[in-house]
């Protein structure tokens, strides 16, 4: 399918939902931030924000990004609106064409999945390039799908997250892995709506240059 094609899809999907006044964070991304000491921050497929909106308040300088231009749009007027005008700036990419440019203390790509092709692990690769030393790339994925979730193949497939870190293929004398589990935890979808639920959290750290 054409780039175009993927961003009229998510443009949909986000036109679908009524714009977030007060989006969370992800609760991977609170759990492992929360002690960090704010820096340049990168976020991959950004949404509705949640998690651009925390780390802004906390200090960090924030770059999202996100394929849907709605989103994008959205998240701009938001931070505006919340005084954070100046530590986020929204950028729309297409990773698969394009990726923001600087060095960052942390990058978060939580739940990066799509219908259409992307290799994540050139992505994610990436990434960890755009790492200074001492930053942390935090991957998040399903490790299972919730009953309200766009993708309901029965026979999808979830890989590990050592798998995925196997994929991104990081020499360790310069990435080191500091967590790679499985856990689970209560999803909140639309109309309050709860499941339970797997995340397969991937944590990697730049030792070197």
């Amino acid at each position: 399918m054409s780039i175009t094609d993927a961003a009229t899809f998510w443009d949909g999907v986000y036109t679908a939902r009524p714009a977030a006044t007060d989006p969370r964070p992800n609760d991977r991304l609170a759990e492992t931030a929360a002690d960090l000491p704010p820096g340049a921050a990168l976020d991959l497929g950004c949404g509705a924000g949640g998690d651009a909106l925390w780390l802004a308040r906390r200090g960090w300088h924030v770059t999202a990004a996100d394929i849907s231009a709605v989103a994008v749009e959205r998240l701009a007027r938001l931070a505006r609106s919340r005084g954070l005008g100046d530590r986020i700036v929204a950028e729309r990419h297409d990773l698969r064409e394009s990726f923001p440019r600087g060095g960052y203390d942390l990058i978060c790509a939580h739940y990066l999945h799509t219908p259409f092709d992307l290799d994540r692990a050139s992505v994610l690769r990436v990434a960890a390039h755009a790492l200074r030393v001492e930053g942390r790339l935090l991957v998040v994925d399903h490790g299972s799908a919730t009953p309200w979730s766009w993708n309901q193949d029965p026979d999808a497939r979830f890989p590990a997250p050592l798998e995925v870190a196997a994929g991104i293929d990081l020499d360790p004398a310069t990435w080191t892995v500091e967590r790679a589990d499985a856990p689970r935890r209560i999803a909140t979808g639309p109309g309050g709506r709860t499941a339970e639920v797997t995340d397969h959290v991937l944590l990697i750290r730049r030792t070197a240059p």
